[in-house]
């Protein structure tokens, strides 16, 4: 049988070859521009910083120095006795533990719940004009950009010391944080059902019930349990400002120099969110029916 494949002249053959080998030299001065752009950026950075790696390699015996402070003494003779000196306030710091989840929980579900509701007035496909959109994702940026220690310092000086200052804090940086994704999330989903739902007369809000969230909500679940993971650990960080949780004992404990207790809390909260994260991560496989092929 003859062959059929068409044969190129040696001209046009090295006139192709002399095309490819441009446009690789092309993309690779492209690419060492842009290595060098980011090597000087990096210098610039560093001087602008202050950043001193001789002093840091001066000082890194002072760092791993710490980490032998606050490791306990646990010998084999008296391993069980040992390790319940250094879990002294193993039930208090618990009781705080579980506080700090309560917190997550509660700021991710206040988050989560808001975002939700304001996400399709920020969504290009969707917001019922321009200025809408605009101000709804400019609240959004604001409460994502501001950090949550800074809110949780806020709260606690209008409400006190307490878990309700943290609850506000994480809650109002996960709206923001998830009103990005779920307005993401929204942006790219099929407008057909909600073209439906309109052509019987609905009006904005259940076009969005019955056209919108159906579609995104496995989605909204799985950014919902990415964020309560993300907010545990704030909720650990935010207890150094006074707002509840384990992290108001780490503060005293690491300004009294009770090194034993740092580690103890630490692990305790180290623990927690890798128990956290292999649950959610199975629970956002599920939804996702990864779990189900897997």
């Amino acid at each position: 049988m003859p062959s059929t494949i068409p044969l190129v002249s040696p001209a046009r053959l090295d006139s192709l070859v002399a095309d490819y080998q441009r446009v690789i030299r092309r993309r690779r001065r492209q690419s060492l521009l842009v290595l060098a752009v980011l090597a000087v950026l990096t210098v610039l950075a560093a001087r602008i910083g202050e950043v001193d790696p001789s002093n840091l390699f001066d000082n890194i015996s002072n760092f791993t120095s710490y980490f032998g402070r606050i490791m306990p003494k646990l010998g084999t003779a008296h391993f069980f006795a040992d390790v319940a000196d250094w879990y002294w306030n193993a039930t208090g710091w618990l009781k705080l533990l579980i506080d700090t989840l309560l917190i997550a929980y509660l700021a991710t579900l206040l988050g989560a719940g808001g975002a939700l509701l304001m996400a399709p007035l920020a969504a290009a496909n969707l917001a019922p004009n321009a200025a809408i959109r605009w101000t709804a994702k400019r609240i959004f940026e604001f409460c994502r950009t501001v950090p949550d220690l800074v809110f949780a310092l806020m709260f606690v000086s209008a409400f006190g010391l307490g878990p309700l200052a943290g609850i506000l804090a994480i809650g109002i940086h996960s709206f923001g944080t998830l009103g990005k994704l779920f307005t993401e999330a929204i942006e790219n989903i099929d407008m057909k059902p909600v073209e439906g739902v309109r052509a019987t007369g609905s009006n904005f809000v259940e076009s969005a019930r019955f056209g919108v969230f159906p579609q995104i909500m496995s989605t909204v679940a799985s950014y919902a349990l990415l964020r309560f993971e993300i907010n545990v650990r704030s909720g650990s960080i935010v207890g150094l400002v006074g707002a509840g949780g384990i992290g108001q004992d780490l503060f005293v404990a690491i300004r009294k120099f009770y090194y034993t207790d740092v580690s103890a809390i630490l692990l305790m909260i180290i623990i927690c969110v890798i128990v956290i994260d292999l649950a959610t991560e199975r629970l956002r496989h599920q939804l996702s029916g990864q779990g189900a092929r897997s």
